[in-house]
């Protein structure tokens, strides 16, 4: 049911969205919307492709990577790019103007999300003459937990 709280209301942006750009509505272009926002995870294109697959919806990849920047055009998925990897990807909620910074970690390339208010209300209170801002997003690589204490590990055992 919660997923339902923030699909419905991207339903219908993204039909307002085509209906505006004279875009068919197909339910290919739907079904590829429900699966972005059945998990609050980042994503690859070409994993949201499989999981599609496995699900059984026969989509091509060309069609998911055309959704995909339709709906970064309509406002309800943001691209990211983390260091030298593939493209990832995120859902945006409606009516939700939050923002959060990401831990990408040098080694393995996991990338977590963190809310920081003190923070966001930092750069919230920052003014721009003749610029409005929407949103930010800010990387912090480094080194995770995992891989620190593997690297222990292997530094330990030589």
């Amino acid at each position: 049911m919660e997923n339902d709280k923030m699909l419905n209301p991207a339903r219908v942006a993204l039909t307002a969205f085509l209906k505006a750009r004279k875009i068919r509505r197909t339910p290919e272009r739907y079904a590829i919307l429900e699966k972005v926002f059945s998990s609050d995870a980042h994503f690859y294109v070409d994993a949201l492709h499989e999981a599609l697959e496995m699900e059984g919806y026969h989509v091509s990849l060309s069609t998911v990577y055309s959704a995909i920047q339709l709906f970064m055009e309509a406002g309800l998925v943001r691209r990211h790019q983390f260091g030298n990897q593939p493209a990832q990807y995120e859902r945006v909620l409606q009516g939700v103007t939050e923002s959060h910074h990401h831990l990408v970690c040098n080694v393995c390339g996991r990338v977590r999300p963190v809310k920081d208010p003190e923070l966001m209300a930092h750069v919230n209170a920052l003014k721009y003459p003749t610029f409005k801002t929407e949103f930010f997003t800010l990387y912090v690589y480094g080194l995770c937990s995992r891989c620190q204490k593997r690297l222990k590990r292997e530094g330990g055992a030589k």
